[in-house]
């Protein structure tokens, strides 16, 4: 379960961010010379899905990996800056907050 909620995560940071670009391009053909509303229209949805999904499996990805409060809270802070869930996924990981292992053991060596 625990491995489930983490891959999870980090496929929806990418994927927020993801859609992120993809609105910001929207944006740029609803407000550019084409005017065009159909990137907003399509990517504006999902990217509201994906921002609500990647907060609530913030939230549960802290729980279950124990992540104090100030990692938390940035978590949840990169959610709203374009592309800033990359940047949490490759620091969390960096930091071992991603690792599937329970926090609460130690990995025995075998042998």
């Amino acid at each position: 379960m625990r491995e489930k909620v983490i891959r999870l995560f980090v496929a929806v940071a990418i994927a927020e961010a993801m859609s992120w670009a993809g609105l910001l391009i929207g944006m740029a053909f609803k407000y550019g010379p084409p005017g065009n509303e159909l990137g907003v229209r399509v990517f504006g949805p999902i990217h509201g899905a994906l921002f609500v999904a990647y907060c609530v499996l913030a939230l549960v990805t802290a729980r279950i990996q124990r992540w104090r409060l100030l990692p938390t809270g940035v978590a949840l802070a990169c959610g709203i800056p374009p592309l800033a869930t990359l940047a949490f996924k490759r620091w969390a990981g960096r930091r071992g907050m991603l690792a599937a292992a329970a926090p609460d053991r130690v990995p025995t060596p075998v042998g």
